[in-house]
């Protein structure tokens, strides 16, 4: 394969990459690692690397949007950042002292367990009827455009959603992935966020926990620019494309696609890494 044909098809999978991240709130990552790794197989460590500068992508293209529609939650978001960013930075440096059989399994098993929590059934009743005493304190409560009109939401157990943000962080530094899932399900399982908000604001936040992690990759020279441009540039434009989408779509049918393409990617990465292919 020459050079030419190689990066279109970087760029393509990186498209279809950016629009699954934006419309769920994954990131590109988990999209793009298995696509470079396993299919045009490119070392692992620079998949990772090309990774963390498409999710840097995803949430500058997405957030904007998202913004703009009433989505995101700024207070949720620069709070729990905190908690990402050590954790990012945290993980970018054990990536070394891994190997990669490990990061594969690693890779795949968090996917797996995300789709499970994500497609568990929660009772309409999960959105708390009254805000946690943290989450008064910071004012975090906020309201977001669903169907006729503004539906108003309270945040709870932000202590807990702190906590899972640093292993969600420790995950994108260790993975090379924004992990959208861990910072999806946190908001909305443990903290009550509504999916449609958690998903929007983890696309706010998946950038600043990318970045923290990509310096250290970069340091170790695991980002290849001649790689990562065209994952950069397919993401961009696949995460404007899956904001308009996200917007007139139901959450049942995010939560299917949020299931379905994380659970097929973990059973890959798992077989991929215990088989010595990755």
């Amino acid at each position: 394969m020459n050079t030419v044909s190689f990066t279109a098809l970087v760029w393509f999978g990186s498209v279809v990459a950016g629009f699954l991240g934006a419309l769920t709130g994954l990131g590109g990552g988990v999209v793009i690692v298995p696509l470079l790794a396993l299919a045009l197989h490119v070392n692992i460590h620079y998949a990772m690397g090309a990774s963390l500068v498409s999710v840097i992508a995803t949430s500058s293209g997405a957030a904007a949007a998202y913004l703009k529609e009433g989505f995101s939650n700024i207070r949720v978001a620069m709070f729990l950042e905190i908690a990402t960013t050590w954790g990012a930075i945290f993980g970018a440096f054990m990536v070394a002292k891994v190997s990669t059989p490990a990061i594969g399994v690693i890779f795949g098993v968090v996917l797996l367990v995300s789709a499970y929590l994500s497609s568990r059934p929660r009772r309409r009743g999960g959105e708390s009827p009254v805000t946690g005493p943290v989450a008064r304190v910071l004012k975090m409560d906020g309201s977001f455009p669903d169907g006729a009109g503004m539906r108003q939401y309270h945040v709870r157990r932000v202590p807990l959603g702190f906590s899972m943000m640093f292993v969600a962080g420790t995950l994108s530094g260790l993975l090379g992935i924004g992990s959208g899932a861990f910072k999806v399900l946190a908001m909305d399982q443990a903290m009550g966020i509504p999916f449609k908000v958690s998903t929007t604001t983890s696309n706010f936040m998946i950038g600043v926990t990318a970045a923290a992690s990509a310096g250290v990759y970069l340091r170790h020279g695991y980002i290849e620019p001649g790689l990562a441009m065209p994952v950069m540039l397919g993401v961009l434009m696949g995460s404007f494309v899956g904001t308009r989408v996200l917007v007139s779509t139901q959450t049942n049918r995010l939560r299917v696609i949020f299931a379905l393409v994380i659970v097929a990617l973990g059973l890959e990465m798992i077989y991929n890494a215990l088989t010595g292919k990755l």
